[in-house]
C-alpha cells in the first residue's frame, strides 16, 4: 500500500470542474486510488478518486489536506500523479 498526503490548491476545492479533472485522471490510472479528507491529522472515510460524486461529498476545500491511497505495482505512480494534480490550481 502506498499513501501520500497533499493540500487542495483549487479555490473551490474538490468541487465541480476540479473534481471532474481528478476523477478523469483517476479513472485512467493503473491502480485504483481512494481519497480521504484529513481532519485533525486523521484521514476520514475514503472514497473512490474516480467518482466525481464521491470527491464532492468529501467537502474538501481550498487548503484542506487529503490522503490518497492505492495498492499494487503501480500504486506509487498513480497516487503521485493525482497528488500533483490536486496540488495545482485547477480553476484556471
Amino acid at each position: 500500500m502506498y499513501q501520500r498526503r497533499t493540500l487542495v490548491a483549487s479555490s473551490v476545492g474538490l468541487h465541480a470542474r476540479p473534481a471532474g479533472l481528478v476523477a478523469r485522471m483517476a479513472a485512467g490510472q493503473s491502480a485504483k486510488v481512494t481519497i480521504a479528507k484529513v481532519s485533525a491529522g486523521v484521514a476520514g472515510d475514503p472514497v473512490d478518486a474516480a467518482s466525481v460524486l464521491g470527491l464532492m461529498t468529501l467537502g474538501a476545500g481550498h487548503g484542506d489536506e487529503v490522503e490518497l491511497t492505492a495498492d499494487g505495482d503501480s500504486a506509487r505512480e498513480s497516487v503521485d500523479a493525482l497528488a500533483e494534480l490536486i496540488a495545482q490550481d485547477l480553476d484556471a
